[in-house]
């Protein structure tokens, strides 16, 4: 009698793990984070909740890691890992197109639930903050200040400038006006704000 294979608990592991996160990233774009739960994602994942308890503390901690997970993922059908800002030789051309693109990713339904349910839970919960700014949000800002020191290199950006400063010109101005809904976020909006930035306010 031919034995049969045992069953891969890593593949089985892996296919659990990929539906609890599109479960949690379905369930919270429809029904929103307060009434997104454990028991809903684990129901909607096909898995008993213990499953979801052993991997996460948290329906945060789900909600946080599913969201990584997908960034990466359209990140790789980009084409675009490691992601880096590009460098053509003209910075604000390289802040517009970067910007553009941020622009269509928030403007996304995939990822604009998740994102506000994740930026808003993280003004209440301290750690799920720390960890949301540490794991997705630095490492963008990082790009940034690397292609901002690439300008200075190249006398396209003063050499006194703090590129971490300075990125807050552009990058804050949007977040504020896509949390708060004070206005519509545009392509031309951002090009606008690199151009603010880069060039100032005052007659040229």
């Amino acid at each position: 009698m031919v034995k049969k294979p045992a069953p891969d608990a890593t593949r089985r592991s892996e296919k659990s793990r990929r539906a609890i996160y599109d479960a949690a990233l379905a369930l919270v774009a429809e029904a929103g984070y307060p009434k997104t739960t454990i028991e809903g994602i684990a129901a909607r994942a096909g898995v008993g909740k213990q499953t979801i308890y052993r991997w996460w503390p948290s329906k945060a901690d789900v909600l946080l890691e599913a969201f990584l997970d997908l960034s990466e993922q359209a990140a790789r059908q980009a084409g675009q890992v490691p992601y880096e800002i590009p460098d053509t030789g003209d910075l604000a051309a390289d802040l517009k197109a970067v910007l553009r693109a941020t622009v269509d990713e928030l403007l996304d339904p995939r990822f604009e639930a998740p994102s506000r349910a994740l930026a808003a839970e993280g003004v209440v919960n301290e750690p799920l903050g720390r960890e949301f700014v540490t794991k997705l949000l630095e490492p963008q800002l990082e790009l940034y200040v690397r292609r901002l020191r690439a300008a200075q290199d190249t006398g396209a950006v003063r050499p006194d400038v703090d590129p971490r400063i300075a990125l807050e010109l552009f990058v804050s101005p949007l977040a504020q006006r896509w949390l708060q809904h004070t206005a519509p976020i545009t392509h031309a909006y951002t090009d606008t704000l690199v151009d603010y930035a880069l060039y100032g306010l005052v007659p040229r």
